[in-house]
């Protein structure tokens, strides 16, 4: 199963994919989009699907997850995220993928076994358990969200390849939206 993991902001979105198999986390490649500051923010948004959507056609991921926006002080801020989020979501809506959505506690929790672990904490068990250097932080935010999707996809025994058919990924796409309710 091949999974593409999104850290998602209006700046940078970081990127990762990622495939199980034999029970190995394999790394296949991670990044990030960063817009040009000096356009307005419909365009960046629209760089951010744009170029997301490259990225899933050339990697051809079966399932993605998303990092859930954490609410902190600045309100602003908190918008340009969701802002961002919904333009990456679109990409991998029109992609057809499976769009798990896990929270930041989760995911450093996951990876690093502290729920409140530093980006260097996660950039170090990423470069422990993939055995790579992250191109950089958000990146290797994007990877672990994307490892972090294996607790969360593997409960329901889904098999993905190539080759499985609409029925399967109709079964599979429903089960994930329950979990999300």
């Amino acid at each position: 199963m091949r999974v593409i993991g999104i850290d998602p902001g209006l700046r940078h979105t970081g990127w990762g994919v990622v495939e199980f198999k034999y029970n190995k986390i394999i790394h296949i490649e991670d990044g990030i989009i960063s817009p040009s500051i000096k356009v307005d923010d419909g365009k960046r948004l629209l760089e951010i699907k744009n170029q997301l959507q490259k990225i899933i056609n050339r990697y051809n991921p079966n399932v993605s997850v998303i990092e859930k926006i954490f609410v902190g002080s600045g309100s602003i801020s908190s918008l340009k995220l969701g802002m961002a989020r919904s333009a990456s979501m679109i990409a991998l809506s029109e992609a057809g993928l499976i769009i798990k959505e896990l929270s930041p506690k989760f995911v450093k929790k996951t990876v690093t076994g502290y729920g409140s672990a530093s980006k260097e904490q996660i950039k170090s068990m990423i470069e422990k358990l993939l055995n790579i250097v992250p191109k950089n932080e958000d990146s290797s935010d994007a990877l672990a969200i994307a490892i972090s999707s294996q607790n969360i996809i593997n409960d329901y025994n889904f098999t993905f390849s190539n080759e499985y058919n609409g029925l399967n990924l109709a079964i599979a796409r429903a089960l994930l939206k329950e979990e999300n309710k």
